[in-house]
């Protein structure tokens, strides 16, 4: 009789070949058996449960090192955690930014044996390491490049078009897109109102996000790099990248899917304040008309926490960023326990597009061979939001107090429990991420 290190028992299995009622046997961290039989250190009853690919965020700020008063690599992987995220892509707009080897390597070493999810960083384009990029790509642990194209922190703003060429032209992994015109945001800035959050859409505006788009699809297609466009607002922006399939995918966030400027800015007010905006109900309707017709790739958190000292200064002097990535996949379910997606659909924005479009290895499916990585959830489940339930040290969120119908009950990460009702596991058990070779069909 076989034995397993650990065995998920009575779930219904979300597997490529559709759901089936299996137990799942893993050994040495990775998957051997769906339809298992046999003895195991440790059993997990699933039964009523559903136990999905584990769901991966491929977009998060955790801000060490240099802002961990707002969060550091263990809160925010605590809560990722929490909310089902078994893998994070961290982004670089640190301090002092991540963006050389020795910044990748102080991320990593910082991260092991302090965040309970896996992880990999990327490494920021600046206008003076462009010529480093191919090598800094390759390292260990590394998501790839990151591009602002408008206002961001220290260095890492890249906005000239032949500045961003020079980062297209370095190297072969997908480049990850901050979409916003800066040009255009500089000659708007008069847009602002004193004390009125509602007047950030406007200064960023529709035309801010589409210009950029449309820019750095040319600049890609003549440098033959694929992009990857991150946080996309506007309907117009997902025609276009529909378009341009070949060379670009995209992300949308459960923010910009379930939050209205109309009502966000008068309830919450700076809180709703991110960048790009939350913009208009009819704009969060065209994102759900084009996610339904198949458009974004992937669904990413942006989890960028502030304090609430921060985020109460009035406007404009309030920082932009939300926390989410304990939200992103309650949001996701309850979304489709409405009907509004089907819970295959959210699988394939929260794993299976991530191992597609960024080439992970043993990641993104259940699956023999693969990473034991579950995210075993109740869809019945009907819960509040509330901020004990929170472990992301900025203590907050714009979803606070939000009635939901399914929530995440397990995180497995590699064959160990990271999480179980609510509760963190033993210990942190993290690891960086490992991607197929640089070059490979389909990835970059």
């Amino acid at each position: 009789m076989a034995t397993y290190d650990l065995l998920l028992t009575g779930g219904t299995v979300h597997t490529p070949g559709g759901p089936v009622v299996a137990d799942v046997g893993v050994r040495d961290g990775r998957i051997v058996a769906i339809g298992a039989r046999g003895d195991a250190g440790r059993t997990v009853d699933c039964t009523g449960l559903d136990i999905l690919p584990g769901v991966i965020d491929t977009q998060v700020h955790f801000r060490e090192p240099g802002l961990v008063h707002k969060e550091d690599l263990a809160t925010g992987s605590e809560a990722a955690v929490m909310g089902g995220v078994v893998a994070v892509f961290e982004m670089p707009n640190t301090k002092p930014n991540t963006d050389s080897a020795e910044a990748i390597e102080d991320k990593l070493t910082r991260a092991k044996g302090r965040m309970w999810c896996d992880h990999a960083f990327y490494v920021g384009a600046t206008n003076h390491n462009a010529r480093d990029l191919a090598e800094l790509e390759r390292l260990p642990g590394t998501a790839g490049v990151k591009i602002f194209m408008g206002a961001s922190t220290g260095d890492l703003l890249v906005s000239e078009d032949a500045r961003l060429a020079e980062v297209l032209a370095s190297g072969h992994r997908r480049v990850a897109i901050h979409a916003e015109d800066e040009d255009r945001m500089n000659a708007r800035a008069g847009e602002r109102v004193e004390g009125d959050p509602s007047s950030h859409p406007v200064w960023r505006d529709d035309e801010s996000a589409l210009l950029a788009t449309t820019r750095i699809l040319r600049l890609a297609r003549a440098a033959r790099r694929r992009i990857h466009v991150l946080h996309v607002t506007t309907p117009a922006e997902l025609e276009l990248l529909g378009q341009n399939k070949d060379i670009a995918t995209c992300e949308v966030t459960p923010q910009h899917l379930t939050l209205a400027g109309e009502e966000a800015y008068p309830r919450i007010g700076t809180l709703a304040q991110m960048n790009p905006p939350i913009r208009s109900g009819a704009h969060r309707d065209g994102l759900w008309h084009w996610l339904n017709q198949g458009v974004p790739d992937v669904i990413g958190s942006d989890h960028a926490p502030h304090t609430l000292e921060e985020k109460n200064k009035p406007y404009p002097a309030s920082p932009s960023g939300m926390p989410g990535v304990q939200t992103l996949l309650p949001l996701l379910l309850d979304h489709a326990a409405h009907g509004r997606l089907t819970l295959q659909r959210v699988i394939e924005l929260t794993s299976a597009g991530a191992q597609r479009i960024f080439g992970l290895t043993g990641k993104g499916r259940i699956a023999a061979g693969y990473d034991a990585d579950f995210t075993i959830v109740d869809l019945k489940k009907r819960w509040t939001i509330e901020e004990r339930w929170l472990r992301s040290r900025a203590g907050w969120s714009p979803f606070t107090g939000m009635e939901l119908t399914g929530k995440p009950i397990g995180t497995i990460v590699r064959g160990q429990v990271a999480m179980w009702e609510d509760q963190l596991g033993d210990a942190p058990q993290g690891a960086p991420i490992r991607f197929e070779t640089t070059g490979f069909p389909g990835g970059r």
